[in-house]
């Protein structure tokens, strides 16, 4: 019987060009290597940014043995720097004032920065997580008093302390988050790596970028995606289990990139008021009911209101990692009855698929892989609903020389997308997920391994589900950041 090879097949890839990110509201300053356009543009916020304040003021919790490395740390982000480490996508740092436009200061009350002793009683504590916390909570209610002397608190948590950092149910980051968002204070957790991190000019970039975020800064946004119709909006779901085993609750976050460049992310954090009827289908595939799945979109929408004029959507976009069941794209369809053009995508990253980049061979070569993997932006159209994106791969227009591969090592596995509600063209739906892997600015990487619409929904969840007290309220999030 002849073999038909034919039938087996894969349908033709494309190729989506790397999303341009914008420094200026008009579009002017373009760049798709964030770290270059800063040190080229400086920042979309820049003009903006020092009309409410003339100093980045940072204040600070540490031990009495930590002042002085928070010290030289603040003095490595005012220097400049060469950079070290993936010199093909790094640029040098020309200190924070020449890059963000203002200086970076240490608060100028002594108030505002609070010493710890060496010794805050771990050593004796039933729970040295609890201790710690009381000891963080003790000082940020000190600071609360201090709000208008600094814009961002460094907490500075030294490998010595290790002991109390995690605990089953208690993760003491996602815990002081918590407590700054509670006082509605920005925090950035210093731990001894970063005191010691060789790299100066990356440490520099990365947290450079944070601090100016959580200060309430825009550091770049995403120029107009084409083909993305204007009025786009984004909504990224993560879930987590919290309670007992035999009273679990799911804990539903919402990560909101309002807008399609990127603008007004905000969290809504939901506690599911339906029960979990079957505790094991729910740690394997986690899904809201009906009516909780309604509720958490419309007050999802409710935020987009509020922020837009009153005005809905043009169209909507739902992010999700697992798929959508029935009841849910009920909900979503019920909540968004007035908005024109809905879209449920499942986005998942744990797929077996993957790709090597070939080149045309000679002789009786017909090819030979290519030392890089597969170009970021490679689309494969699976069927009408679903495709494989590698938000992963070489990306050499974002390298400041030759080629460009994030990590450097193993073959990336891409993004399977699913769509379970909308139409079009899935190469829009691959774009915008690539694009929104742009938009993480917790770090100085050119993409993450998700779109920020799953990344900062799940981080959120996590922390929910770590601290039961947190209130289920929307909160900025670069409080989580």
């Amino acid at each position: 019987m002849t073999k038909r090879y034919d039938l087996s097949r894969l349908a033709p890839f494309m190729l989506l060009d790397e999303p341009q990110l914008t420094f200026d509201s008009n579009d002017r300053f373009l760049d798709v290597n964030p770290l270059r356009g800063l040190d080229q543009h400086g920042p979309y916020s820049k003009v903006t940014f020092e009309t409410y304040t003339k100093e980045l003021r940072v204040a600070s919790i540490a031990p009495e043995s930590g002042r002085a490395g928070l010290r030289n740390l603040v003095e490595t982000l005012r220097s400049s720097h060469g950079a070290k480490d993936r010199a093909e996508y790094v640029p040098g740092f020309r200190g924070f004032q020449q890059v963000f436009g203002i200086p970076l200061i240490g608060a100028r009350t002594a108030n505002a920065h609070i010493r710890l002793s060496d010794d805050i009683g771990l050593q004796s504590a039933a729970s040295p997580g609890e201790r710690l916390m009381q000891a963080i909570g003790g000082a940020m209610d000190r600071l609360a008093l201090q709000r208008e002397h600094f814009d961002v608190v460094l907490v500075y948590l030294p490998d010595t302390w290790q002991s109390a950092f995690r605990a089953p149910g208690f993760d003491a980051h996602d815990a002081i988050k918590a407590l700054g968002a509670w006082h509605g204070i920005p925090t950035q957790v210093i731990n001894d790596r970063a005191i010691n991190f060789p790299y100066k000019a990356s440490l520099a970039w990365r947290l450079g970028i944070a601090l100016y975020v959580k200060a309430g800064g825009l550091p770049w946004k995403l120029a107009p995606l084409p083909g993305i119709p204007e009025g786009t909006a984004y909504i990224g779901l993560a879930y987590a289990l919290r309670g007992n085993q035999t009273e679990a609750h799911y804990v539903t976050c919402c990560s909101q990139v309002f807008d399609a460049d990127g603008g007004g992310m905000q969290f809504v954090a939901f506690q599911a008021r339906d029960p979990v009827k079957d505790l094991a289908e729910a740690k394997r595939n986690p899904y809201l009911s009906r009516s909780d799945m309604r509720a958490v979109l419309a007050r999802s929408l409710s935020l987009y209101t509020s922020r837009n004029g009153g005005h809905l959507p043009r169209r909507l976009v739902v992010h999700k990692t697992i798929g959508f069941k029935p009841e849910e794209i009920d909900g979503v369809l019920d909540a968004t009855a007035a908005v024109p053009e809905v879209e449920c995508m499942e986005v998942g990253n744990a797929v077996g698929w993957r790709g090597v980049w070939l080149l045309e061979g000679k002789g009786r070569a017909p090819s030979v892989p290519d030392g890089y993997p597969v170009p970021r932006g490679t689309v494969l159209q699976r069927t009408g609903s679903s495709a494989l994106v590698w938000v992963a791969g070489n990306a050499p227009r974002a390298a400041l020389k030759g080629d460009y591969y994030q990590g450097k090592k193993s073959i990336p596995r891409p993004l399977s997308l699913i769509r379970h509600v909308g139409k079009g063209p899935l190469q829009l739906s691959a774009l915008e997920a690539l694009a929104l892997t742009k938009m993480d600015w917790n770090n100085d990487a050119l993409y993450d391994p998700v779109p920020v619409t799953i990344r900062y929904s799940q981080k959120l969840a996590r922390t929910i589900a770590n601290v039961p007290n947190l209130p289920g309220n929307a909160y900025a999030y670069r409080l989580f950041m």
